[in-house]
């Protein structure tokens, strides 16, 4: 059996409680988990700061000054409005009659000082003192929560469980003495604690001896509720300090955004007058310049996700913007878990629901209005900023404290252009609960929830709402009301980063292979070439197309193929120095070159992607051209196969008898159906990651009368509800790292420009009632 030592207890607060509010919010939540009627109130009841304090007692030890003017010197600094101590405090001081008394009268004026946390609710008997009070961790708290959580209740019966809170008390000052009693008692019931008791490196905790007894008159016979006060305070307490305690840490202890009728009342005193606790009124939230409101429920059919985002004003001309979206469980595990992201499925489903919400102000836009100057409206901005957490409309610390950036929203906005949501522009929380997120769980230290699978899915999820889907909307709305020059996408570090996987990959292969089959190690690093000098070719050819949008456009589509072809090179050069390292130790040289071919073969499909490819023709690509439907498709798909093997991609795709000859824009042709493979080929493998019993496969029919091309797949497909927004600029429903939101906008407009048409089709739908059939049909220009 363990033995504890007596300062265990001091060393546990002291590790628990981090910061002065935290024991204040400890303390305050174990005053509403006693059902208190009427609130909690904190009084601060202080005549002597522990500065002054601190500075008096020394010069009476110094003596340097005499008697009278010392004596007077300390009554000069005790507070006179702190009412009946300020009597007892000056009695005490002006009946010094030695340096010896004085520092005496100073300790005794010291120890008036107190702090109270005043609840009304149920109170403790003797022996709830003794068996709930100092038993350290009692489980009856726990157990009623777990309880509530079994039975699905929206709320648990208690804010904390671990019965450790009253620990907060000894941060606070070096004596606590609570008086008690519930309804039915007869009399109060006092329990006193000195912390200092504890501090004996020889005793155990057996030897500490603290005794509940009886003590007084009730207030009234009904009465019931606890007092804790607090004395011989570890802090220097001031008016000022109070007042900045309330503005910066109590207005957001418990949720602002609640009706004032349904908040939990806190009040705090300063000598017994009232100090204001700010409220974060609505009209200021109106003025945001754009926001969004997050639901995260789960249901019959699994999670989902609604927000609704308004766009109020982003500095130019357009009128109030509302979208509302919705994303189901497929959707979901696309955004939140992507590929290899470490987070489970089930992750979704066992977060629970929770909302949120986020306003976004641009502070140089910001100006006078709602009956409110600017300066009124930027000082109310400084103090809400922040997105902070709600559990059950209390505080989970330290989320949205100035130093916290828990969505990590200003990294992501430095790596940003556009419109920054970084944490000093947006004001707004998330709403938790016990019993609704079981997984979402304090660390026992406060400082956050522990790191788990539901905790990293809610922050995704969060992080995804507000760095993409708000950003998104704004992106979007500048795109449709302010009219400006288009710009390319500039690929130049993802296509840096692919080279040096290539070049790596590249390097080690030349390593493995035989002298005489280093031939097809030079060709690699050509066709490795060839892809950086494109790349370098492509980046200053947008600088000599910048005046016109549409070839703008076209740069874009290109730097997007660029993309999927360089990542293409490095997983293909990647995956045959794995083939060859596999067989390398017990293989035949016959077996080696047999993986050289296949890597050549694969080298040759890339080299006529890069030819088709061609920057330098941009300005050709608006051009028309004869060819074959048939045999572009035909050579597009052939040049897939290895890419198809590797995914274990079956293709359904019977081959017409027609050449389908046709004239047009050979390029958008090419552009459009190799957006449309690389889509498929990323949602069949994140399918294929989820289910690996899945049998992924992709179908493609060539049809006449008017020429189209109907391609679709058996992946999660895309909710209906989406199905015109996909094609939106900037929409995506990949995860972070591969969302672009641009592949299928570009390629619409490019089948638009050529008088065709590109469209996923709704009268076709999956197995989840989800469509997964674009038609993409081909318009013959002279």
């Amino acid at each position: 059996m363990f033995k504890v030592t007596a300062r265990t207890v001091l060393e546990l607060g002291s590790e628990l409680i981090s910061s002065d509010v935290i024991a204040f919010y400890e303390l305050v939540k174990n005053g509403f988990d006693a059902g208190t009627k009427s609130g909690v109130e904190i009084r601060f009841d202080i005549v002597l700061g522990l500065r002054s304090y601190s500075s008096l007692r020394n010069r009476t030890q110094e003596q340097e000054v005499p008697l009278d003017k010392l004596k007077t010197r300390c009554l000069s600094e005790l507070d006179a409005g702190a009412a009946s101590l300020y009597a007892s405090a000056k009695t005490c001081i002006s009946s010094a009659k030695s340096y010896e008394e004085l520092f005496s009268a100073l300790e005794e004026v010291y120890s008036l000082n107190s702090i109270r946390v005043i609840d009304s609710g149920t109170g403790m008997s003797k022996t709830d003192l003794t068996d709930k009070f100092l038993v350290i961790g009692t489980p009856s708290r726990k157990i009623a929560v777990e309880r509530s959580v079994a039975e699905g209740k929206d709320k648990p019966d208690f804010l904390g469980e671990k019965g450790l809170g009253r620990l907060s008390a000894m941060r606070l000052g070096d004596t606590l003495s609570i008086t008690t009693a519930r309804r039915k008692d007869s009399k109060m019931n006092r329990l006193e604690i000195d912390w200092r008791d504890f501090e004996d490196v020889n005793k155990m905790i057996e030897d500490i001896d603290i005794e509940p007894r009886t003590y007084g008159a009730k207030p009234s016979k009904t009465y019931s509720g606890t007092t804790l006060t607090i004395s011989q305070l570890s802090a220097d307490w001031s008016e000022d300090r109070v007042k900045q305690l309330a503005a910066n840490e109590f207005a957001f202890l418990n949720n602002p955004l609640l009706d004032i009728k349904n908040r939990p009342r806190i009040a705090l005193f300063w000598n017994g007058e009232r100090i204001a606790i700010p409220l974060l009124g609505k009209k200021f939230l109106d003025l945001s310049h754009a926001s969004i409101h997050g639901e995260y429920s789960v249901g019959k059919s699994g999670p989902e996700l609604t927000l609704k985002i308004k766009i109020n004003d982003l500095g130019f001309d357009h009128p109030i913007i509302e979208e509302e979206l919705r994303f189901g469980k497929m959707d979901l595990v696309a955004m939140v878990r992507g590929r290899g992201e470490g987070i489970p499925e089930d992750a979704l489903t066992d977060l629970g629901r929770f909302s949120f919400e986020a306003h976004w102000y641009n502070r140089r836009r910001i100006k006078a209005a709602g009956g409110m100057d600017r300066e009124q409206i930027l000082k109310l901005h400084r103090q809400w900023a922040g997105i902070r957490m709600y559990r059950d409309d209390f505080r989970v610390y330290p989320y949205g404290q100035e130093k916290d950036d828990w969505l990590e929203l200003d990294r992501t906005a430095l790596m940003s252009k556009g419109y920054l949501l970084n944490k000093i522009q947006l004001v707004g929380q998330v709403n938790i609960s016990r019993s609704a997120n079981p997984g979402l769980v304090d660390q026992t230290n406060r400082e956050g929830l522990r790191e788990t699978h539901e905790q990293q899915a809610m922050l995704r999820i969060v992080q995804l709402s507000i760095q993409d889907q708000l950003r998104s909307a704004m992106k979007r709305a500048e795109t449709k009301y302010k009219p400006k020059r288009a710009k390319p996408v500039k690929a130049k570090t993802e296509i840096t980063r692919l080279k040096t996987r290539a070049q790596k990959a590249i390097s080690n292969l030349r390593a493995v292979t035989p002298r005489k089959d280093q031939e097809k190690i030079e060709e690699l690093q050509q066709t490795l070439h060839e892809l950086t000098e494109l790349a370098k070719i492509l980046r200053e050819r947008n600088a000599e197309v910048e005046g016109d949008a549409k070839l703008m456009q076209d740069m874009a589509g290109i730097g997007l193929l660029v993309e999927i072809v360089a990542h293409e090179l490095a997983r293909t050069s990647e995956h045959a120095l794995d083939r060859i390292r596999e067989i390398q130790s017990t293989a035949t040289s016959d077996e080696v070159v047999a993986g050289l071919d296949g890597l050549a073969a694969s080298m040759k499909s890339i080299h006529k992607r890069l030819r088709i490819l061609d920057p330098l023709s941009v300005s050709g690509r608006q051009a028309p051209e004869t060819f074959s439907l048939t045999k572009l498709i035909n050579e597009t798909l052939e040049d897939h196969q290895s890419q198809f093997a590797r995914h274990g991609i079956t293709l359904s795709y019977d081959p017409p008898a027609d050449p389908m000859k046709m004239k047009t824009v050979m390029g958008y042709v090419v552009q459009i159906f190799e957006n449309l493979l690389a889509n498929s080929v990323y949602w069949l493998s994140l399918e294929k990651d989820n289910s690996p019993m899945f049998e992924p496969q992709i179908s493609i029919e060539l049809l006449p009368s008017p020429n189209r091309i109907v391609f679709s797949d058996n992946g999660p497909g895309i909710d209906p509800e989406h199905q015109d927004r996909i094609f939106e600029m900037f929409f995506s429903l990949k995860e972070s790292k591969k969302r672009r939101g641009l592949g299928l906008y570009i390629a619409r407009a490019n089948a638009t420009a050529a008088g065709g048409s590109l469209e996923l089709r709704d009268d076709l739908e999956n197995a989840f009632g989800r469509l997964n059939t674009f038609e993409y049909c081909i318009s013959e220009r002279a």
